[in-house]
């Protein structure tokens, strides 16, 4: 029975492990807290639990040696660690995290190996890949050429749990959610390279109306261009990748970042408000009646909803927050996990939508839709884990059982991963529907 070694017994762990012990592999599961590990395997007969640090590197080396398969669910700073040790070993890896430089400079050695470290074997990155890749091939073999493609995904609570003035609930790391708000972004319209600052992210938005779910506010996400050569469509005039939000989120982001509210520069805290910080980020030389100068600092009506959620939210609030020097950028997190996380009784939901603009040689065009919606269950394992976890899952069954045998640093970029890839997800219910043969609607394009 082969063994996979499972490092990292955070968030979305469960599907993983919970698949692979389903499907006949021995799997041990790695944390720092030792229940958190067990929890994952459940006393499953092929399942072990163990602690284990990111410093033990002799350890780590030592359970690499004992599986056959590493899956890396650590933060992506560990990654590059985890895989030098892998390729010494001539062991297969698999992570979820986007490919850095450190990263794709071991492709040659792993190559010389004969490992396979597979990237970007998630959600978004990941199911946004190889569903985008399955359609770009299909019209590069028809003779036909992408014009424009827009490639949006989102993770957010179902429109029933989004009970807060945001509408939004953390489903996963929630400071990396408030991180990412931060991000500059570039992206090309029409032939044009259009670049966004980060105090602006949320003041490009625009809207899509997805079926069974709404309106939903779309900004741009990060570096769209790198990916025209990653998919090999240099014909494409526009390149967008964008965040799905329900409407109040973008509008609310927007005027924390206008009020300073998530600066990662250290100020002196102790004895201060909520309120106070807030007054001393916009130049105030008290809190009094912050509300209105806050709004006025933005030039916005204090009545508006971006300010309600803000009041909600308990940043205007006159109570000790009981910090010594820290960053606004904690205290806001911080408040934010605490009011603003999944409960048991919450579903969440991914949407995922690639809209493609495809020209023939006989002058004929199509626009083609590639869409998912999946929810999660409060009773088993909620959607942005299972979206994320068993795309990796099913790659690690695949490179173990032969059927992937590609060596070197990988994405799932190649039909040799994201046919079979997608093929699987859909035996688990994860499907992206492929819609062909649509006329001009003025959707996104």
């Amino acid at each position: 029975m082969k063994k996979v070694l499972v490092l990292g017994a955070g968030m979305v762990a469960g599907p993983m492990a919970d698949h692979l012990l389903n499907s006949g592999y021995k799997v041990t599961s790695t944390g720092i807290y030792l229940h958190r590990a067990q929890a994952l395997v459940k006393g499953h007969k092929n399942g072990s639990a163990r602690i284990w640090h990111v410093e033990d590197e002799e350890g780590l080396r030592e359970m690499i040696n004992e599986h056959d398969l590493v899956v890396s669910l650590l933060p992506y700073v560990y990654h590059t660690m985890v895989a030098r040790h892998c390729i010494s070993l001539k062991t297969n890896m698999v992570t979820t995290s986007y490919v850095g430089e450190e990263m794709e400079s071991l492709d040659e050695e792993a190559r010389k190996a004969g490992v396979i470290i597979l990237n970007e074997i998630g959600l978004d990155p990941g199911i946004d890949h190889m569903s985008a890749l399955r359609v770009i091939n299909h019209v590069h073999k028809a003779g036909g050429k992408i014009d424009k493609f827009f490639s949006l995904c989102g993770a957010l609570p179902s429109p029933e749990s989004a009970d807060n003035p945001y509408r939004y609930k953390f489903s996963w790391s929630p400071k990396g959610v408030i991180m990412a708000s931060d991000n500059e972004a570039r992206y090309l319209k029409n032939g044009t390279e259009v670049k966004v600052k980060s105090i602006d992210l949320f003041k490009e938005i625009f809207q899509l109306d997805f079926p069974g779910v709404g309106v939903l506010d779309i900004y741009p996400n990060r570096d769209s261009i790198q990916y025209i050569d990653l998919y090999g469509i240099p014909e494409v005039s526009t390149m967008f990748r964008g965040t799905f939000r329900l409407p109040g989120w973008c509008e609310a982001l927007d005027l924390m970042k206008g009020l300073k509210l998530l600066s990662n520069d250290k100020i002196l805290m102790e004895g201060l408000s909520y309120a106070d910080m807030l007054a001393r980020l916009i130049g105030e030389a008290d809190s009094g009646n912050i509300m209105q100068k806050a709004a006025d600092f933005q030039n916005i009506d204090v009545r508006s909803n971006a300010m309600k959620a803000l009041e909600w939210l308990g940043v205007f609030a006159d109570s000790d927050m009981d910090r010594k020097e820290d960053s606004p950028f904690e205290v806001i997190s911080d408040l934010m996990i605490e009011k603003m996380s999944l409960q048991k009784s919450d579903h969440d939901m991914v949407v995922l939508q690639h809209n493609f603009h495809a020209s023939y040689p006989d002058g004929s065009s199509e626009i083609i839709k590639a869409r998912m919606l999946d929810y999660g269950s409060p009773e088993a394992f909620t959607s942005i884990s299972r979206t994320v976890a068993l795309p990796a899952a099913l790659a690690s069954i695949l490179i173990l059982e032969g059927q992937i045998q590609l060596s070197g640093v990988h994405r799932p970029l190649v039909p040799e991963i994201y046919n079979p890839v997608l093929n699987k997800l859909e035996e688990v219910g994860i499907k992206v529907e492929e819609i062909y043969g649509l006329k001009e609607d003025g959707d996104l394009f």
